[in-house]
């Protein structure tokens, strides 16, 4: 694993430790740079975790919540981080920005936490952001928005554990220019994150010579879908869907019943059908379509130890369903992000010796300093790039194609793929 360490003194030794996040985990210390870990309290490490537990992320919060329980029980198997053992205080946010930044409000001023954690939508972290920013709460999200890497938020909000969509999106243009058709029509949900696809995949489809007829844009409470498809041209040779939300399953339904036995080629993002079973009926003229998944909902014949093994941690079979429920599907693609960002946290924990909340500044540095994070036990989805400056991690994205009523990955990018230009470097903003 390359360390990319150019640095000398303190900072170099909070990247050669951040960047152990799965070296750490298998020792409490390492001898002659951090000295005993043990803290001088024994009381636990508060993480608050702000869940989607009801409202339109709630399919995402119920395997979010599960995906955590599991990995800090895994950690606390370990040691803890720093000799102390991590509790997990969890709030509902609703899936709505106003109670999401009353949450973080809640883990500092009621709960006492250490940090926060765990937002996957897009307006949630917006509406939570500032706040977090303003009670110097350390704020890490498992979002894919762009919305941290734009440099619109504050140094105290960072994504390090998921890919953002301005990333996956470089990486899908040039396959589906290549394979699919250079006439595309978008359907996305009409906030943030689907504001992030609309403008990120334009500019990446249109590098590769591509052109968008249509963007369509959908409430993403909306139920029903019939009245948005007939605005979808004639001339299109891709239909670029990314749907969220409790009614996916009937937008996914309405689509094949418009379009009939003939259709344009389909590039969906799993969003549209996370904790969907592929079985359902309707869902028959997928067939041959193709889906960008952040992680693999289907074990493939070359399955890692590491992704066989978190499978097994998290309760989720070879087919992305519960082992006690095989119509219960996880958020497979996503939710790994809650693994990995806990081991992150306990690794910035580790490299700064964190004591308690006057530390908060020096761990948002230790996660700074990390940069390259190899293919783990604590990294299960695949290795990371981490950018400390814009608080962003890049990796390797999945394109896989339905056949047979599964997902077979089909392309698997670089990491260099998913790469852009820095738009911001929160480590020049003070403290």
């Amino acid at each position: 694993m390359a360390n990319n360490i150019k640095d000398i003194g303190r900072r170099q030794t909070l990247k050669t430790l951040a960047l152990g996040a799965g070296a750490v985990a298998a020792s409490n210390t390492l001898p002659g740079l951090m000295g005993h870990t043990q803290a001088a309290s024994s009381d636990p490490i508060k993480v608050g975790f702000q869940v989607h537990r009801t409202g339109i992320g709630a399919a995402y919060g119920r395997w979010y919540d599960r995906t955590t329980e599991a990995v800090v029980a895994r950690i606390n198997a370990e040691g803890g981080i720093n000799g102390r053992p991590v509790e997990i205080v969890a709030e509902d946010d609703g899936t709505d920005p106003k109670r999401g930044a009353e949450v973080v409000e809640k883990f500092a001023t009621q709960h006492s936490c250490d940090v926060s954690f765990g937002t996957l939508f897009s307006h949630v972290v917006y509406g939570s952001s500032p706040r977090a920013g303003e009670l110097k709460m350390p704020y890490f999200v498992v979002s894919e928005g762009h919305h941290v890497a734009s440099g619109a938020l504050n140094r105290y909000t960072l994504q390090p554990g998921i890919t953002d969509v301005k990333s996956q999106v470089e990486a899908m243009g040039p396959f589906i220019a290549e394979n699919l058709g250079k006439k595309v029509t978008m359907i996305y949900p009409d906030f943030a994150f689907g504001h992030d696809h609309r403008d990120y995949f334009s500019a990446a489809f249109e590098a590769q010579g591509g052109t968008i007829l249509e963007k369509i844009a959908i409430p993403p409470t909306e139920t029903s879908f019939t009245r948005y498809f007939p605005k979808i041209p004639r001339d299109t040779e891709v239909v670029y869907h990314v749907m969220v939300g409790p009614a996916v399953l009937t937008f996914v339904k309405e689509m094949g019943e418009f379009f009939g036995p003939s259709r344009p080629e389909i590039f969906g993002f799993i969003d549209s059908l996370e904790a969907v079973d592929l079985a359902s009926p309707g869902l028959e003229f997928l067939e041959g379509t193709y889906f960008w998944e952040g992680n693999p909902r289907y074990a493939q014949e070359n399955n890692s130890e590491f992704d066989t093994a978190f499978r097994e941690a998290v309760g989720v079979d070879n087919n992305g369903a519960s082992v006690t429920d095989a119509k219960d599907i996880s958020t497979y693609g996503h939710m790994f992000g809650c693994w990995e960002t806990m081991y992150i946290i306990k690794a910035g924990m580790e490299a700064c010796n964190y004591q308690g909340p006057k530390d908060r500044a020096s761990l948002i540095e230790a996660v700074e300093a990390m940069s390259d994070m190899p293919h783990s036990m604590e990294h299960p989805q695949g290795a990371k790039r981490f950018n400390g400056k814009t608080h962003q991690t890049f990796g390797h994205q999945y394109i896989s194609q339905f056949e047979g009523g599964r997902l077979n990955v089909v392309h698997t990018t670089s990491i260099e793929d998913t790469l852009y230009e820095d738009e911001v470097d929160y480590t020049k903003q003070s403290f």
